[in-house]
């Protein structure tokens, strides 16, 4: 049976979300196994719109607000080694990284 794992890097940082996946591929790379990746997944886009006024009254001008969340899907298959590296990678904090292991 071989394992592999499937990592999926969320942040709201695109350039820290870039570099982790970087430092990801490298780490593949180094120990010699095989990835699918980085795969960019649809961006999320939670938008806001406030009023500029305070009262209501006046003019009906709106503040519009936006972050945007971005996701990448990295396949690879897992062993010890790598594992080990990629769990010693030092992440800013705005980037999650979610690790699942799973047999083909």
């Amino acid at each position: 049976m071989v394992q592999f794992a499937r990592v999926k890097v969320t942040s709201t940082n695109l350039q820290g979300l870039e570099d982790v996946c970087k430092e990801i591929m490298d780490i593949t790379e180094k120990t010699g196994v095989k990835t699918r990746g980085p795969q960019p997944l649809p961006t999320k886009r939670l938008n806001l719109t406030t009023m500029k006024s305070p009262n209501g009254e006046g003019t009906k001008t709106f503040d519009h607000w936006q972050m945007r969340i971005h996701r990448r899907l990295i396949d690879l298959d897992a062993d010890d080694r790598t594992m080990r590296q990629l769990m010693r990678l030092r992440v800013p904090e705005d980037v999650f990284i979610e690790v699942n292991l799973s047999t083909k």
